[in-house]
């Protein structure tokens, strides 16, 4: 090898090096345009389901890098008789069976929800049932409630040790087996099994992908199954009960949505929030993606302003019955819109997909600039400030 061509070698070694340092680097410190514009798109060359079971793999044995982020105290939101750091949170259907918990708090949610969860294992629908819409920046999922079921999701949440638990809030949300006979009975097993180990519990009749779940959204089945589960739930014997929160759709009609209000008002029936809301099986003309056509619940940016205007909508109904806020968020303003919509917390999924881990920290640190801006001193007195 001549002289020029050692030089030649050794300068591209040194170059390929500083790339790989530089990448490193940037990955460790949670890089976000890494992520969105390079990592992002390559895990989207792989199938969309098996990328999410790369990314529950990842965060399980806590592979991606912590978030070096820390909370301040504008950020800091009070409710449900818990302190949350901040009000970013994961969205069920992300965890379905509590695998990642601990890799969820690593980078910089405020709390975790996992789920859902049916009292049996169940393999949901028929594959292939999740699908992206790039051009959208949307996901298309008909999963079905694939679960493993109560008795190893139980299993899996004492495993975590007493300062692993505390230092994470953690929702539950709970769903009916597909073909069980007594839906009521599922719920009411699932608080019973999981009130002593959720901060706070979420009823699932808003899924598009388990036939007939949504019918349980209509006055009269909502009045027996609320009545039932506020009952089982206040029956716990437990120092500090779980709270209740009801999952709503977003596809539900004005009427329907009154309808609801006038039960939740109803003493018996009062759960202690709502979550606004889950996947929509509407499709706005405005899609882009060949994918727009496929069966299931749709999530991501065309959900933005239905699920913010319905936040508004139920605060209203319920007489500001406090509101976790879901879909469509990806920034901090969007998540601030939610808030002053109602909103007391909002959630996020799809911009995971797109964004990868550092949209957290993206997200909470354009919302406290928001709040900021705006003159509140947290994001409580941002609450509702929009309707």
């Amino acid at each position: 090898m001549n002289k020029s061509a050692r030089k030649l070698k050794s300068l591209l070694y040194i170059t390929v090096s500083g790339y790989a340092v530089s990448g490193a680097i940037s990955l460790y410190r949670g890089d976000e345009n890494l992520y969105k514009n390079f990592l992002m798109p390559l895990v989207h060359t792989i199938d969309a389901e098996k990328a999410h079971k790369l990314a529950i793999f990842a965060s399980k044995h806590r592979l991606i890098p912590k978030s070096h982020y820390v909370d301040e105290e504008p950020l800091k939101v009070n409710i449900f008789g818990k302190t949350f750091s901040n009000p970013i949170g994961i969205a069920a259907g992300f965890d379905k069976d509590g695998e990642a918990v601990l890799g969820l708090k690593d980078i910089g949610f405020g709390f975790v929800e996992i789920g859902s969860i049916t009292p049996e294992p169940q393999p949901g629908n028929e594959k292939p049932r999740v699908f992206r819409l790039i051009e959208d920046q949307a996901v298309i999922n008909r999963y079905g409630f694939n679960s493993k079921g109560h008795d190893d999701v139980f299993q899996r949440i004492q495993s975590l040790s007493e300062e692993e638990r505390k230092s994470i809030i953690l929702g539950i949300n709970l769903g009916k087996n597909k073909n069980s006979t007594d839906s009521i009975g599922d719920y009411v097993e699932g608080i019973k099994r999981f009130g002593p180990v959720a901060d706070y519990l979420v009823i699932n009749i808003s899924s598009p992908n388990t036939p007939g779940l949504r019918d349980m959204q209509e006055k009269k089945q909502l009045r027996e199954l609320l009545s039932a589960l506020v009952e089982t739930r206040n029956q716990l014997k437990l120092d500090q009960k779980p709270s209740l929160l009801l999952k709503l759709a977003p596809d539900l009609s004005s009427e329907e949505r009154k309808n609801i209000a006038g039960v939740l008002n109803e003493k018996r029936c009062r759960v202690d929030g709502l979550i606004v809301s889950n996947t929509t099986i509407d499709r706005p003309k405005t899609l882009l993606s060949e994918n727009k056509q496929e069966i299931g619940g749709l999530s991501g940016e065309p959900l933005k302003e239905m699920s913010t205007q319905m936040i508004a909508e139920m605060s209203k109904l319920t007489g500001g019955m406090p509101i976790i806020g879901a879909g469509g968020i990806s920034s901090g303003q969007d998540a601030y819109e939610k808030i002053k919509a109602g909103a007391s917390l909002v959630q996020i999924y799809t911009a995971l997909v797109y964004n990868g881990p550092p949209v957290v920290t993206k997200i909470k640190r354009e919302l406290q600039h928001c709040v900021m801006k705006d003159g509140h001193a947290n994001v409580e007195a941002a609450v509702g400030k929009g309707k």
